[in-house]
């Protein structure tokens, strides 16, 4: 059984909305990417449409939009999705190896962040 939860951003409200989504409509979500436009409606949501913006799997790994496929793999970073701001360590040059999880939502996929484009 798939089950996702849904994080969608209003911009022009200032607001968001969590949305517990089971199948079959979390079915339409498999296999999508990070930077895909799809159907609020195909979804039995009232927003027209929406841009998947990332997420997070069920160990709490974040997706990056850079790291091709449905996969964890450890990259090594400088700065953006998964790194924190540690004081004293974020100095110029400062990299770390960290593990993520690639921008293809698969059934690994717990939490899927959204907003809305229409």
């Amino acid at each position: 059984m798939v089950k996702f939860k849904l994080n969608i951003s209003l911009p022009k409200e200032g607001k968001a909305v969590t949305v517990e989504l089971d199948e079959p409509q979390s079915l339409t979500l498999l296999g999508k990417k990070i930077g895909d436009v799809i159907d609020g409606k195909a979804l039995g949501l009232e927003y027209s449409k929406l841009r998947i913006t990332g997420g997070s799997d069920k160990s709490g790994f974040p997706m990056r939009p850079d790291v091709a496929g449905g996969r964890k793999v450890y990259i090594l970073t400088g700065k953006g999705i998964g790194l924190r701001k540690i004081k004293g360590k974020t100095k110029k040059g400062y990299r770390k190896r960290i593990l993520v999880r690639g921008n293809v939502i698969t059934r690994d996929i717990y939490q899927v962040n959204m907003v809305v484009v229409e």
